[in-house]
């Protein structure tokens, strides 16, 4: 049994400075969904929670084996009425200061469904500290940290279509 890793001893790359204003801060959850919707942090809590210990690889660099406490994106989807056809969910962050894009992740709807990708608000039972994505960061099982999206504002479902093959 792997040991969870005390928060202080937690380490993090990309953004960590990313200030959040609850006041006007709202996910999004959007797409193809018949209820599109926005929720405020206070109404994030009262939703059911998911909680996983799940560990956070950053190849080459660190491993945190957390205690993570969120929500389902699934039902999330399920609250928007998911509409048929939808493959993927995309899960939007901010623009880092100094890079040209924002962060982003797609996953399929397979791994959303299993609960493996949700959002997280909570770490080791501590309210997820600035650095590490305040006020929802993805926690992605079987996944390396760079898909672990900090400060996640929105939500997006998407059906994708595979490329044309070429010969």
């Amino acid at each position: 049994k792997l040991d969870i890793t005390p928060l202080k001893d937690f380490k993090t790359m990309g953004i960590t400075d990313h200030e959040t204003d609850l006041d006007t801060w709202r996910l999004k959850v959007e797409g193809l969904v018949e209820r599109p919707f926005r929720l405020t942090y206070s109404q994030i809590l009262t939703l059911p929670a998911i909680e996983r210990n799940v560990l956070l690889i950053c190849p080459g660099f660190f491993a945190n084996h957390g205690q993570w406490r969120g929500i389902s994106i699934k039902e999330l989807l399920s609250m928007a009425e998911v509409k048929k056809g939808a493959t993927h969910v995309t899960i939007r962050g901010p623009k880092a200061p100094y890079e040209k894009v924002e962060s982003v992740q797609r996953f399929p709807l397979a791994d959303i469904n299993s609960d493996r990708v949700f959002l997280a608000y909570l770490v080791n039972g501590e309210i997820l500290p600035e650095k590490h994505g305040f006020p929802l960061r993805v926690v992605a099982e079987g996944c390396y940290g760079y898909d672990w999206i900090k400060y996640v504002y929105s939500i997006t479902a998407e059906k994708v279509v595979p490329p044309l093959r070429t010969k």
